[in-house]
């Protein structure tokens, strides 16, 4: 057997839904957020599961939750696998951040890696503290399959991180539509990745929401 880690995004909020920076903001997830947590506990609870690792956020506690119920899991709380802080842009839209913070928003833009959202966390650095939790999942299995259910930034620097891609084009790679599961198996010549952005599990109604 490989160790596989299941990247789960967490369920629609009001935020993915209108595309607002949500990274420190605490928002429930929509009631299409919970059912698609909901669909995925039904979908993926006969897997056999190790661990669940989860961003201590109240969207991310509560896509777990129906998944730890139904396979008697206790989910394990890392910092590390919070979204990205976007410091003053926190709770407005893109077109407010263009207008207020255009240098900073420029400069982010182009590159993420090294650039922060003005008073918020560049890539660079949610790797490195995301880096600290797939360490601990590594050295703890070797076998089997670990859920870690975090955000659309965070998961996509953490895909990044695992196959070699450069984390300033962490937007442009890789997408993390609300929901979806993407998966990594570790092997003999290290991650591969055999699952991205899948959202199957989904009745149709939810899968035609765009989640951004």
């Amino acid at each position: 057997m490989s160790l596989r880690l299941y990247f789960l995004r967490h369920g629609e909020t009001t935020y993915s839904r209108t595309g607002g920076y949500c990274g420190a903001l605490d928002p429930d997830l929509t009631e299409a957020g919970q059912r698609m947590a909901d669909e995925f506990a039904i979908a993926y609870k006969t897997l056999p599961w190790q661990a669940v690792y989860v961003s201590p956020m109240k969207r991310t506690i509560a896509t777990a939750q129906p998944l730890c119920a139904a396979v008697g899991l206790e989910m394990q709380l890392r910092d590390g696998l919070k979204e990205i802080q976007y410091g003053e842009w926190e709770g407005k839209t893109p077109e407010f951040v263009r207008e207020h913070y255009l240098d900073d928003y420029i400069r982010w833009m182009t590159e993420p890696a090294w650039n922060a959202p003005s008073g918020g966390e560049t890539a660079v650095e949610i790797a490195s503290r995301a880096a600290l939790v797939l360490a601990e999942i590594e050295e703890k299995f070797t076998d089997g399959n670990v859920l870690v259910v975090s955000h659309k930034a965070t998961i996509r620097i953490m895909l990044c991180t695992l196959l070699g891609i450069d984390l300033g084009r962490y937007r442009d790679r890789i997408n993390a539509l609300a929901g979806s599961i993407s998966i990594v198996k570790f092997g003999e010549h290290g991650p591969l990745l055999e699952v991205l952005g899948d959202r199957a599990y989904m009745s149709d109604d939810l899968r035609q929401l765009e989640g951004t």
